[in-house]
């Protein structure tokens, strides 16, 4: 893997971690269960996407 590719990577982690805490901070204020599910989805979509990107390394 290139330097730049590898920096590529490590951006795609941040972002990933950065939408995974948004998404827990969004799950908390929400009273609607239907709407956290949603959101609850996403947070798993993004941990996958981090567990994908993380395995490249």
């Amino acid at each position: 893997m290139t330097s730049k590719e590898l920096l590529y990577v490590e951006d795609a982690l941040g972002q990933e971690q950065y939408f995974q805490a948004q998404c827990c901070e969004t799950m908390n204020q929400l009273q609607d269960s239907e709407l956290r599910g949603l959101v609850q989805q996403l947070e798993q979509a993004h941990r996958t996407i981090f567990q994908n990107f993380y395995g490249l390394l």
